[in-house]
Order: structure tokens, then sequence, then C-alpha cells
């Protein structure tokens, strides 16, 4: 029987016998076999030399395309693996898993008696550049669960034993490279020297499939490209995103702190954060009523049956946070929308009332495992900028697309571009097919109405609806998810909210869930990083500081800030028994936009000197042009400085 290979050229090619993607590379052209990483096959990765042996569309995955990174970066790992092995001995090193990741690898081991420290990833680098030279042909075969069981047990790999014995097919896959042998379902290269640039970059704890019941293990992360230059443009970025790093310049700023002993995940603001955060609160205040909202504040904690009727307690129960008082559960939310229902509840609702669109910085309160946390970007509580809109069928694409219009003119306050996933029905969700099918292609019509490019995340919606996520672009070009927009069929009829319609008849009116900030501290975060600390002039908690060149001319310097405060501008008085050239470095160090310098010249002109963050100086300025400079400079909200 002829086996028939279609091409993405739509050309067929015809076998008598299984064949590998290897074998048709090296067919078309000598210089695609030799540049090639892997295949993929009816959709699937898969290795050069694993055989086909049915009928299927085939790609051939070149070294230099995004596919080939997730091979290459697997092969990596094992390398890895297999160099920690002969670093540590091989009845000592136990392994646990070692999967790609977003930009690179990682292998978790369990070594006996050793902690592995930065300064032995050199040592690990070396051994890997061995392995890779020795150009080791990987081969895959499989085995019967039993004697695959058999065979990790006798080489003492307890963590694969337990990973066999929850796979539920008859046989399992193994790879083999030299003496190395481990459990994987690949694909992998076809030898170990196909790759060649790599950088081993941190070793981290991480307890065994995540639970803090397990052992810790130790991690280690790496990543790899097939090209020396892109390595070398990643090691710069990985450098520029250690130099803005939140959780090292948001105490350094004085912007906030973490407790870990006492309220692990749980940032505690200081007054120049909340400054920051009161600025982001009231630019979206300020929207919002553009936009016609209503802004409204709910209980922080509610009695379970509210969240056992919403169906959280059925599908998010892990991940909330419960008290109990004179016999009564209750629960600190998790999410604003079964208060926002509560409201909509609260009153008779015509088809004129419609949409009604309720927003609320809402605080709530999510366990994460205590190994994911993350400084501001992943939190136990936070603040979301969360709305709800209740509204008719025939209104949802027209509100979506509102939203859009406002998550436009929000983000490009800040510089951002975005781009949408259109994420659908999970497994774990509430409701019919059909009703999620209609939630669905209402956000996509709205997409496709405003021309926003999207992809989409199949089985990624939330277990309430179908959801569009936007990822924010930072300076530095790395990706943020933050704005949501969720339509929602089951709440309503959960709560069984009504509108009474034209005719007289109760109609279920449909519910979109939305925030665009998402959380409020995990976007200050990632403005921290975004702006390097160096934030524009009407975010920054200081935006001007005075400076006396002595003590002499303090109350010139006094006057000066008292007519900033008159007009708004948040300043401060830096009259500390300093140098000036050490006072102008803190204040550079601070990030301060504007540093207005006085001394005897300034005081017998009655104008001062201005030296920017970045080191620009300015002369014989009148305090009221600054002043109105600065006004138009903070009003505008500009992202750069004006001077």
């Amino acid at each position: 029987m002829i086996m028939q290979v279609r091409l993405p050229d739509g050309s067929v090619r015809n076998y008598e016998s299984s064949v590998t993607p290897s074998q048709i590379a090296k067919e078309i052209s000598e210089g695609l076999w030799r540049n090639s990483a892997g295949a993929i096959v009816n959709g699937q990765l898969w290795d050069l030399e694993r055989p086909i042996t049915s009928d299927c569309e085939l790609k051939i995955v070149k070294l230099d395309e995004p596919e080939a990174a997730e091979i290459y970066r697997h092969t990596m790992s094992h390398i890895m693996a297999q160099a920690v092995m002969r670093i540590y001995g091989k009845d000592k090193v136990r392994l646990g898993i070692g999967p790609t990741i977003e930009n690179g690898f990682y292998y978790d081991f369990d070594i006996e008696g050793i902690k592995i420290t930065e300064e032995d990833l050199t040592k690990i680098e070396e051994e890997m550049k061995k392995i890779i030279k020795e150009d080791l042909k990987i081969e895959r075969f499989e085995l019967p669960k039993a004697e695959a069981i058999e065979l990790m047990k006798k080489k003492g790999q307890i963590y694969k034993v337990e990973l066999i014995e929850e796979i539920p097919d008859e046989k399992v896959s193994f790879y083999k490279q030299g003496e190395f042998v481990d459990l994987c379902r690949g694909p992998h290269l076809p030898s170990t020297g196909k790759v060649k640039h790599f950088k081993l970059l941190s070793v981290s704890g991480a307890y065994w499939r995540g639970s803090e019941k397990n052992p810790m293990l130790q991690r280690i992360y790496g990543t790899a490209f097939a090209k020396k230059e892109e390595l070398d443009n990643y090691l710069k970025l990985l450098e520029e995103a250690r130099k803005r790093d939140h959780r090292k310049l948001g105490p350094q700023l004085e912007l906030f702190f973490i407790n870990t002993d006492v309220a692990a995940g749980m940032p505690i603001f200081l007054p120049y954060g909340m400054t920051i955060l009161k600025e982001l609160m009231e630019l979206s205040r300020i929207l919002h009523k553009k936009y016609g909202y209503k802004e409204v504040g709910t209980p922080l904690i509610m009695n379970e049956k509210l969240w056992r009727q919403s169906g959280h307690w059925d599908h998010y129960k892990n991940n909330m946070y419960f008290t109990e008082k004179e016999e009564v559960t209750y629960a600190v939310k998790p999410m604003n929308c079964p208060g926002h229902i509560l409201i909509y509840k609260n009153k008779p609702v015509s088809y004129k009332d419609l949409p009604i669109r309720l927003f609320e910085f809402g605080r709530v309160h999510r366990y994460e495992r205590g190994g994911v946390l993350h400084g501001l970007l992943r939190v136990r509580t936070f603040t979301q900028d969360d709305a709800h809109i209740f509204c008719r069928e025939d209104q949802v694409v027209n509100e979506v697309e509102n939203v859009v219009k406002f998550i436009n003119e929000l983000y490009s306050v800040f510089g951002f571009t975005y781009r949408a996933t259109l994420s659908t029905m999970p497994e774990d969700h509430m409701g019919d097919e059909a009703t999620w099918e209609k939630a669905t292609q209402a956000l996509r019509n709205a997409l496709e109405e405003t021309k926003v490019p999207y992809v989409v995340a199949e089985g990624e919606g939330a277990f309430y609806g179908p959801k569009i996520d936007f990822h924010v672009r930072d300076v530095i070009g790395r990706e943020w998810q933050c704005a949501t927009i969720q339509v929602d069929f089951q709440m309503p009829e959960r709560f069984e909210i009504t509108y009474k319609d034209a005719d007289g008849t109760e109609k279920r009116p449909v519910m979109i869930h939305r925030a665009l900030y998402g959380s409020i501290e995990r976007f200050f975060g990632i403005l921290i990083e975004h702006y390097a600390g160096a934030f524009p002039t009407w975010l920054a908690p200081v935006q001007a500081v005075v400076l006396p060149v002595s003590e002499k001319y303090v109350d010139f310097a006094c006057k000066v800030a008292e007519k900033l405060i008159e007009n708004g501008i948040r300043v401060e008085l830096d009259d500390r028994n300093e140098t000036l050239g050490y006072r102008i470095r803190e204040n550079q160090m601070k990030k301060v936009p504007y540093m207005l310098i006085v001394g005897e010249k300034e005081k017998e002109t009655g104008k001062i000197s201005v030296r920017t963050r970045e080191g620009k100086d300015l002369h014989d300025i009148a305090v009221e042009e600054f002043v109105k400079v600065l006004e138009e400079e903070i009003s505008n909200r500009s992202n750069t400085l004006s001077y």
C-alpha cells in the first residue's frame, strides 16, 4: 500500500514503506537536510529520524525557524543533565524534569550531599561543550511500561519511576545519547553537535512537582539559540532586564517592599509608591467617567453561599481564602463579579437602562504557591480596575468594541503597543458548547470590527466564558499580559438576573467582565521596569527637588518650593548638610525629573538653574516660566521631559 506525504507547497510524495523526515529532507535538497532540526507531522513536532508510517502532512523545520527552538532547547536540557551526571556522578544525581520554557529550558536535580551554586555553572558549561563536540547520536526508543519502570529503578531514578507509573500508555519513550538515557516524549535533534550556542543562567530551588510537601530540588536554568548573534542579543536583553528589575528598584526607590515573614505575596506600599498608584487610579477614573462607567464598592468578605452560586466554589475554591464566624463560613473575595451582580439585582432593570457599566477598584485575594510568587507581578492580593457591563445580546459587540477603544486610549498614555489572544472554552467550564460558541463569536466579531490582530488560544478561557487577553510590549521588547475582556452568559443564568424588554417579557442580560490595568500593582511593576524607575513627570512621586547651594540660600529655596507647591507640583526641599554634588547625585539616583539649584546668583535675580535627571543643565529660568512648562508637561501626561 502506498503511503502519501503532503508537503507545505501542496506536492505529494509517495512511499511504499516507512520513511523518516530526514530522508525526505535529503531527497528535497542537501542544504535543507543539513539545516533541519526536526519536523512537524500532522501538526505534531517530530524527530528527524523517527519513522513516518501513515499518510500525513509534513513540514521540515529548519534550525532558524521558530518551531525549532523547542527542539534544540529540549536537547540542550538533556545535554546539561548529562553534564551534571558526568561531573557529580550518575549514582548521586537523581533527575527530575527538564522541559523547555519561553526563551530557554531548565532541569531539576536531586544531588546527594551537593549544593550547586552560580559559580558551578561554568564547569557544567565546559562539560556541555565537550558533549556537543562529541556529536553523540540521539536515539529514540520505546519500552513496555513495566520494563521502563524496571530500567529506571535499576538506575535509581525514583522521580522518573513516579512519572512512568502515572503514564496511561502501554509503551513509554526514552532518548539515549552516549551513556545518558532519559524518559522523554521528545522530539530532539539528531545529534548533540547540531546546536552550539547556549548559556546557563541561574540556579534556584524548586519543589518536586510544585508541592511544598515534596523534596526541594535544584533547578538550573539555561537558554540556547540557533545563532550566536541571537544568543548575544538575548543575553544583552537579560542584562538590561536585570537593571530594570522592579524587585530591586522598588525598595531602592522607596516605592514598596514585601515582608515575606508575615505577608508573603502581599506588597506594602510606601508613600512614594502610593503617590504613583493614586495617579494611575486618577487616570483610570477620568477615562471610566468618559466611557460611561459608574464607580461602586463591594465587601471584601462575603458568605460562602454567594461563591457557591457563582460557581467559584466548584471551580476556584483552592485559590480562595476562608474565615468562619458564628458558625458561618465567609470567603475573602477572589473576584468582584458576584458583588456587581448583587448591585444589578438591587432594583428592577428595564431594557432602556442597558447597558449598565459598573466599575470598582476591587481588592481581591487569591492563593498562589510560595514558589511562584514574584515581586508585584505574581502576588496573593491585588487591586483590579474591574468593571462589569450588563447589556442585551445585540449590544455585546458594540460594548466590546468600546472597551477596545478604551484600552487603546489608556495604553497610548504609556506608549504601549499590544497584541491580542482570543481564548476559547477550557475543559473545566460551566454551560453548554452552543452558548460558549455564541460568546466566542461575539468577541471574534468585535476584534475584527476594530481591526485588532489576534491569535486563538484554544482551551485557555475562564471557566465561565471566553476572553480576549491583551499583551503589552515594553520598551525592551518583553510582553506582559494586562487587559482582559470576557463575555459571560453563565453567571446571569446562575443568579437569575433579568431585565424587562420592550414587549414586557423578562430577558436575561449578557455580562461582560473586563479589567484594563488588570492588577494595578502588577501594572505598576511593569511600569517600574518599562521606565527603569525614571517615571515621566506626571507619574514621578517627586517631580522636582530644590537644592540650595548652602545654608545661606535655604530661605530662598523654601520660597521656590512653596511656589511649586501652590501650583500642585510635587516638590521636596533637600537642604541636608551635604555637598551640592552629593545631593545632586543622590537625587539623580532617585530619578527625580528636575533638580532646581539656587545660590547667590539665583537669589539676586529671582531665577533658578535647572538640572534634569539626564544631566542637562539650564540657567536663568524664571520660576513662573518653569512652573508653566511643568504644568503643561504634567497635564499632557507626557512621556518625555520638556527640558
